[in-house]
Parts: structure tokens; C-alpha cells; sequence
């Protein structure tokens, strides 16, 4: 198409525009694995908008006269290729089709950007909402305490967690911003209350370790944090330094559009270990390939000939460069 297109004398902006905003297209699915989440995109559902959220049936409406349109560009090349030649009457055509493709996909890709908007400032409310209850908690001498959450529940809800967690979709020529994928947050950034970071404490044995911990606070007299132990079996609240705080990613990096915002193979990081709430040095073994992939990692382990076990699936949030 990219050949016929140079034939046409169309803008070559619009040619790859048009090229790339195919319904089934890497961009297409990207865009709506970040807006359904894991749940993934039946791209054949299109038809069938019965009892579906206005977002949808909107974007379901649109794919539907983008994907018309795509479809007459694609008979109009092939009379082209039957009559082996391109006329004055099939140049404007196609000029006004692409045009109207193009048109269509930004009106699909604002819809869901809309929607991705919408969705972030529900979770972000969602989210103010479990804080207030949690001070509210641990004030309310009213109420009897509340029960340990079983290890199975918190190691259910940390993969939950992690399959969510947004993927950044940026604009034409966007960077991703710190806190996407291996990007880290800049030197002056302070994490809010909940955020998920990673935390160096002793350990009851006097042993240093990293875990994943839950901010409360931070004073910026003392420049320290007081962040909550994830794990409520061995709930305690710790006060540490910025020093001993690594931020977690807070948007997935999207392999296909940004694999420089990923942990590269061989590169140091820290992981969190699969079933615990604890972050171990490990070695990328092979960074995802798709937005909804893991990583492969290989852990430092002193039992096996080389120091490394053999390698596990991780997520993409829990992770950080190694200090």
C-alpha cells in the first residue's frame, strides 16, 4: 500500500497515518488493552453493544465507520490492481478515503484517551477513599480490630495489582514520563500516600532486606518516610530516609512503542519475589515482548553452579534498578 500511496502523490505523513490506524492494528489493540485491561479486546464484539458502558458503545459506534471506511480503501486498490492503472477519478477517491480514515482514527484514539482519563480519576478517587478508611481505622477505638488478611488473599491482590497497573500511552513523539517502566522518578519527587515503594528495613535477624511497603507519610523537616510492611502477617510501620526508599513504576512501558523505557537483558534490578512481599537482586533474562508480558528474570542464588536459579516470570511493577 505504502508503494501505491507514493503513486498517488498523497502526503507521506498521512500514507503511514492511515497505514498504521487498521482496526487490527498493533496501535489499536494497544489502546484498548490499556483502556479493558487484562480482560483483553474481542475485536469481533464490535456489533454486539447491548448493555455496555457509554465509553464502549461510543467506541464500538466509531470502529464501526472507521472499519467501513477501511474496507472501501481496500476494494478501491483492488479495482486499481484489476484495471492495472490509476485514474484522475480513483486519485481523488483515495485522497478523500485516507482523509477520512485519518479523521476516524484520531476520533477513535480521543475516545479512548477519554475514556483512560476517565478511568485513572475513578481509581485515583478509589484510592483516596481505602486511605481515609485506613486512618479512620487505625483511629476508631469504637471498632474491634480488623482481622490479618490471609497470605493467599495479599498474594492474590499484589497479582491483581500488577496486571493493572495502566499502561502509558503517549501521544505522537511523547516521551514516557518518570515511573514508566524502568524510567526512575526524578531526584526532587516525594511519594504520595499509598503509593507502593520499595523499602530497605532490618530484618528480625539484624539482616538488611528490601520490601514492598505502602507510604503513610513524609516530612519534609526530617526529609523521612514512615511507610507500612505490605505484608500484615509482619505488620510494622517503619521511618526511613529517602535513601532507603526506591519509588515503584506507576505505568507499565509498552514494548512495541517504547522498549527504551524497559529494563534491557542482563541489567541489575531488584524483583519481587514471586509469592512473597520481599525484593531480591536479579538479572533480566528477557525483557516483555508485549504489553501484557512479564518480565523473565534469573534471581542471585548461591545454590545453583552459576549464582543465578533458573528463570522466573515477574510483572512489570514490581521492580527497580538495583542500588
Amino acid at each position: 500500500m505504502a508503494q501505491k500511496g507514493a503513486v498517488l502523490g498523497l502526503p507521506s505523513q498521512m500514507m503511514s497515518f492511515v497505514v498504521g490506524c487498521n482496526l487490527k492494528s498493533k496501535g489499536h489493540k494497544i489502546l484498548a488493552y490499556a483502556f479493558l485491561g487484562p480482560l483483553g479486546w474481542d475485536a469481533g464484539c464490535h456489533s454486539r453493544t447491548k448493555g455496555r458502558p457509554p465509553a464502549l458503545l461510543t467506541l464500538s459506534l466509531q470502529e464501526e465507520r472507521s472499519e467501513h471506511n477501511l474496507v472501501n480503501i481496500q476494494k478501491t486498490h483492488e479495482r486499481m490492481q484489476t484495471e492495472n492503472k490509476i485514474s484522475p477519478y480513483y486519485r481523488t477517491k483515495l485522497r478523500g478515503l485516507y482523509t477520512t480514515a485519518k479523521a476516524d482514527a484520531e476520533a477513535e484514539c480521543n475516545i479512548l484517551r477519554k475514556a483512560l482519563d476517565k478511568i485513572a480519576e475513578i481509581k485515583s478517587l478509589l484510592e483516596e477513599r481505602r486511605i481515609a478508611a485506613k486512618i479512620a481505622g487505625l483511629y476508631n477505638d469504637s471498632e474491634p480490630p480488623r482481622k490479618t488478611m490471609r497470605r493467599g488473599v495479599l498474594m492474590t491482590l499484589l497479582q491483581q495489582s500488577a496486571m493493572t497497573l495502566p499502561l502509558w500511552i503517549g501521544k505522537p513523539g511523547d516521551k514516557p514520563p518518570p515511573l514508566c517502566g524502568a524510567i526512575p522518578a526524578s531526584g526532587d519527587y516525594v511519594a504520595k500516600p499509598g503509593d507502593k515503594v520499595a523499602a530497605r528495613v532490618k530484618a528480625v535477624d539484624g539482616d538488611e532486606q528490601w520490601i514492598l511497603a505502602e507510604v503513610v507519610s513524609y516530612s519534609h523537616a526530617t526529609n523521612k518516610y514512615e511507610v507500612d510492611d505490605i505484608d500484615e502477617e509482619g505488620k510494622e510501620r517503619h521511618t526511613l530516609s529517602r535513601r532507603r526508599i526506591i519509588p515503584l513504576p506507576q505505568w507499565k512501558a509498552n514494548p512495541e512503542t517504547d522498549p527504551e523505557a524497559l529494563f534491557q537483558k542482563e541489567q541489575l534490578v531488584l524483583a519481587l519475589y514471586p509469592q512473597t512481599t520481599c525484593f531480591y537482586r536479579a538479572l533480566i533474562h528477557t525483557p516483555p515482548q508485549r504489553p501484557q508480558d512479564d518480565y523473565s528474570v534469573l534471581f542471585e542464588d548461591t545454590s545453583y553452579a552459576d549464582g543465578y536459579s533458573p528463570p522466573l516470570n515477574v510483572a512489570q511493577r514490581p521492580f527497580s534498578p538495583s542500588p
